[in-house]
C-alpha cells in the first residue's frame, strides 16, 4: 500500500541516465529498478512491471512468481507503434559476455502476460524458455539469436503476433508434454545451420500452429512427432527454400508440413500455403511425402484448402492466394498481424476465407492497394449561389475557403478516400485561380481552375477526403461563385479503372461516333454508344472517361454529360461562350452501354469526346490519391531525384515534354491537373503514354494568352508520360499530381 492507502499496481524499470534508478527501492516512477530481474523477484498478482525504453543486460532474468487467473502478473514495454516497428523498444539481453544465458525463463510459474518487448540472449541460446509454465502469453516479444523452447509439463502457453531471425535449430520447440501451446500470427526466419527447423513439436498434444509465415532455408518447416495429435495446423505460409527462392540440394530435409504416423489422430491441417521453390516435398503425412495438394488430400483428407503456391504479394499480376483467403474461425486466431496491422480487405480479390472472408494466410496482412470507383450522380453539393453545401447564398470571399462535407452526402461513403467533382467558377470579379485540396492539410500551392474576371470555367477534380470533408480556396483578391457536381468517388468497393491510350469516340466533325458530321442542335441530346467500342468492352462497364470538347459554339451554354436514359440532371460539364473551344475531363456513369450529352444552349456546337478509360469488375489496379503535388512547373527551373535539371523555360513549338514518375510506386496511370499558361499562339496540348506515337486527340485547347487547366488521367509507360504542345508557338506547362492508379 502507498501512503495514502491505495494499492501499487506498477513497477517501474527504467536504467537510463538521469532515471535515479535503483534496485534497492520499491520501484517507484521516481526511483525505478535498473534491472528487470529486481522487479520480477518482488511482483504481485495484479501487478504490471513497465519496462522503459533502453537495453537491460539481466544476467538471469528468470520469473517463477505467479499471479492468477483474475489478477495476472504482466511484464510490459513501450507500446508498439505500427507505424514504427522496433523504435523506442526495451531491449533484454541474456547476460554479459561472461554469462551466457537465455532472454527470459519462466519457470513453475502460472498467469504471466509478456508484451511488446525485444530479446537477445547470448551465445545463440533460447530466447525464451518456459519451464513448468501455466497460462503465460507472450505478445509482440521479438527474438534475434535465439528461439522459444516450451516444456516440462506446460499448459495453455501462447507466443503471437512476435518476429524472429538469425536463429538456429527449432526456433520454437514444443515438448516435453506440454499440451495446449498456441502458435500464431509469427514471423519466423530459421538460419540453415543444421538440425533448424520452423515449429517442432514432439510429444506435446493439442498444439495449434496457425498463421505463421515461416522461411526454414533448407530445413523442415513444421514438424509434427511423437504423440503430438489433436494438433491445428492452419493459415500457415511455409517456404523452405533456401534465401527465399533457390531449391535446395537432394539431400536436404525441406519438406514444408511433415506429421508423424503417432501425431495424425485428431490433427487438421488445412488453409496452408506451402511454396515449391526448395525442390522437396511440400508433406509428409504419415511417412509419405507429397509433392502436390490434389494428392495429398485424396490421400489424407487434409488441405482441402491448400495451395502449393509462393506468397510474393510483389506479383501483381496475379492475386497471391495468401490473401483474403484464411479460415478465420481456426482456434488461436488473432485481431492483428506480426506489426499489428489490420485485416484489410483487398478490394480486387474474391474473399474465400471463412468468417468475414477477408483475413490474409500466414503472419502478414497484405496493406498495399488502393480504392475503387463508383460512378454516381452528377449531383450537385456545392453551389454557393443557392446556398447548397453552404449556410447561405454568397459568393466566396477573397482569399477565402470552403470547407465542404462530401462523406454521408449524396450516398458518399464514410470510408470514402477521394471523391471526383465537376467544378464550376462563374461570375469572378477578378482573375484567379481555385485550390481543392483534403480539408485540414496546409493550403497547396496548386491550382484546379484559372479564370479571368467575368468568365464561367470548370474542370474536373479528383481530391483527397480527409475526415469525411474537403477544402476549396479561392486564390483571388475578388469574390467567386462556386458549383461543385458530384461525379463518383473512391471507396473499398466499386469498379477497376483501366486506362486506355487515348482514342477518339466522338467528332461532330469528321463523323466519328455518328452518321453524319453535324454539330449538336440546339437544345438537343446526342446519344453516343461507348460499349464495346475504341477497346471498351462490350458489357460490363460502369463508367467511362472522356476528354469532352465543345468547338465552334454558336451561342453561349454549356454542356451536361449523362447515363443514357437517365433524366437529365441540373449539372454542368462544361461552358462556354459562343466561339470559343473548351475541353473538360469527363467521368460518366454508362446505361446501356451508351452516354448521353445534352447541349444546353440556343446554338449549335460540335463535339468531340477522346477515351481516356473505363471502369468495370475486371482488373487489378486500384487507386491512391494523393497529394497534390507540383510534379512539373516549366516557369521554374526543377530539381529531380536522380540528380538531373530541367532549366525554366517554355515548351517550344511542336515539341515535347516528358516527365518522369520513376520515384513512385509501380503505376499503370496517373491523375493530372494540367495548365497551359503564357501560350505565343493558339494550339493544344496532348497528353499521352511515353514511348507511343502521340494520337490524334487532345487534352487542353488555347488562345494565344489564354491560361486553362484540365484534369487529365493517362497510362503511364517506363514509368513516364508525354506532353505534346501541338502549336506553332512556345508554351508554359504546369502539371500537378492528385494520385495514381497500380497494381
Amino acid at each position: 500500500m502507498t501512503g495514502a492507502g491505495a494499492a501499487v499496481t506498477t513497477l517501474y524499470v527504467n536504467n537510463a541516465a538521469g532515471a535515479n534508478c535503483s534496485d534497492a527501492g520499491s520501484g517507484t516512477q521516481a526511483v525505478p529498478y535498473c534491472h528487470i530481474s529486481a522487479a520480477a523477484a518482488v511482483v504481485l498478482p495484479g501487478q504490471t512491471v513497465d519496462i522503459a525504453s533502453g537495453s537491460y543486460n539481466d544476467t538471469a532474468l528468470t520469473v517463477t512468481r505467479s499471479g492468477t487467473a483474475q489478477a495476472p502478473i504482466t511484464f510490459r514495454g513501450p507500446a508498439y507503434d505500427v507505424n514504427n516497428p522496433g523504435m523506442n523498444a526495451a531491449h533484454i539481453s541474456g547476460g554479459a559476455p561472461n554469462h551466457p544465458d537465455n532472454g527470459i525463463v519462466v519457470r513453475g510459474a502460472q498467469h504471466v502476460r509478456f508484451q511488446d518487448l525485444a530479446v537477445e540472449p547470448s551465445g545463440q541460446r533460447q530466447a525464451v524458455v518456459l519451464d513448468d509454465a501455466h497460462d503465460v502469453s507472450f505478445t509482440r516479444v521479438n527474438a534475434w539469436g535465439g528461439g522459444v523452447k516450451i516444456g516440462n509439463g506446460s499448459t495453455g502457453v501462447s507466443y503471437a503476433q512476435s518476429q524472429f531471425s538469425y536463429t538456429s535449430g527449432p526456433l520454437f520447440q514444443v515438448d516435453s508434454g506440454a499440451t495446449g501451446t498456441v502458435i500464431s500470427t509469427n514471423m519466423i526466419s530459421v538460419s540453415n545451420a543444421a538440425g533448424s527447423s520452423g515449429v517442432l513439436v514432439n510429444d506435446a498434444p493439442n498444439t495449434v500452429v496457425v498463421s505463421n509465415t515461416i522461411r526454414s532455408n533448407c530445413w523442415p518447416g513444421i514438424v509434427l512427432t511423437g504423440t503430438s495429435g489433436g494438433a491445428v495446423v492452419e493459415n500457415n505460409v511455409v517456404d523452405a527454400s533456401q534465401d527465399r527462392g533457390t531449391a535446395c540440394g537432394a539431400s536436404a530435409s525441406d519438406t514444408g508440413i511433415s506429421v508423424d504416423a503417432t501425431s495424425t489422430g485428431g490433427t487438421r491441417a488445412d488453409y496452408n500455403v506451402v511454396s515449391p521453390l526448395s525442390g522437396g516435398p511440400a508433406y509428409n503425412w504419415a511417412g509419405t511425402a507429397y509433392t502436390t495438394q490434389q494428392a495429398f488430400t485424396a490421400a489424407s483428407g487434409q488441405g482441402g484448402h491448400d495451395f502449393i503456391a509462393t506468397d510474393d504479394f510483389q506479383n501483381k499480376a496475379q492475386p497471391s492466394p495468401v490473401i483474403d483467403s484464411a479460415d478465420e474461425t481456426a482456434p488461436g486466431m488473432i485481431g492483428g498481424d506480426a506489426w499489428n496491422w489490420p485485416a484489410l480487405d483487398d478490394p480486387v480479390v474474391p474473399n474465400t476465407g471463412t468468417g468475414s472472408g477477408f483475413r490474409d494466410r500466414g503472419a502478414q496482412e497484405f496493406q498495399d492497394f488502393g480504392s475503387l470507383f463508383t460512378p454516381a450522380g452528377p449531383t450537385r453539393l456545392l453551389d454557393t449561389r443557392a446556398a447548397i453545401g453552404v449556410p447561405q447564398a454568397a459568393p466566396l470571399g477573397t482569399y477565402g475557403t470552403v470547407d465542404l462535407q462530401v462523406a454521408g452526402v449524396a450516398g458518399v461513403p464514410a470510408d470514402a478516400t477521394a471523391v471526383t467533382l465537376n467544378v464550376t467558377v462563374t461570375d469572378p470579379k477578378q482573375d484567379g485561380h481555385l485550390t481543392v485540396y483534403p480539408y485540414g492539410d496546409p493550403l497547396r500551392t496548386t491550382s484546379n481552375l484559372n479564370w479571368t474576371a467575368g468568365t464561367t470555367i470548370p474542370n474536373l477534380v479528383t481530391v483527397p477526403v480527409k475526415d469525411g470533408r474537403i477544402s476549396i480556396h479561392n486564390h483571388s483578391p475578388g469574390t467567386a461563385h462556386v458549383i461543385a457536381d458530384l461525379a463518383g468517388y473512391y471507396s473499398a468497393k466499386g469498379s477497376v479503372f483501366t486506362a486506355k491510350s487515348p482514342t477518339r469516340l466522338l467528332d461532330t466533325r469528321a463523323p466519328i461516333g455518328v452518321p453524319t458530321a453535324a454539330p449538336v442542335g440546339a437544345n438537343s441530346t446526342l446519344d453516343l454508344q461507348v460499349a464495346g467500342v475504341g477497346g471498351v468492352p462490350a458489357s460490363g462497364v460502369t463508367a467511362v472517361t472522356l476528354n469532352v470538347t465543345v468547338t465552334d459554339p454558336q451561342q453561349d451554354g454549356h454542356l451536361t454529360v449523362y447515363p443514357h436514359g437517365a433524366q437529365q440532371p441540373n449539372a454542368s460539364n462544361l461552358n462556354w461562350t459562343a466561339g470559343t473551344t473548351i475541353p473538360n475531363l469527363v467521368t460518366v456513369p454508362v446505361k446501356d452501354g451508351k452516354v448521353s450529352f445534352a447541349n444546353v444552349s440556343f446554338g449549335t456546337t460540335h463535339v468531340i469526346a477522346d477515351l481516356a478509360g473505363y471502369y468495370s469488375a475486371e482488373g487489378r489496379d486500384t487507386y491512391r490519391p494523393l497529394g497534390p503535388w507540383r510534379v512539373m512547373d516549366t516557369r521554374e527551373t526543377r530539381y529531380f531525384e536522380d540528380g538531373s535539371t530541367r532549366p525554366a523555360g517554355a515548351v517550344p513549338a511542336r515539341d515535347t515534354l516528358v516527365i518522369s514518375f520513376g520515384e513512385m510506386p509501380e503505376t499503370t496511370s496517373v491523375t493530372l491537373n494540367v495548365t497551359v499558361t503564357e501560350p505565343g499562339g493558339p494550339g493544344h496540348l496532348t497528353v499521352y503514354p511515353h514511348g507511343t506515337a502521340a494520337p490524334d486527340a487532345s487534352n487542353l485547347n488555347w488562345t494565344k494568352g489564354q491560361t486553362i487547366a484540365n484534369q487529365v488521367i493517362v497510362s503511364v509507360k517506363d514509368k513516364k508520360v508525354s506532353l505534346y504542345n501541338a502549336s506553332d508557338a512556345p508554351v508554359h506547362v504546369i502539371v500537378d499530381l492528385f494520385g495514381y492508379q497500380g497494381p
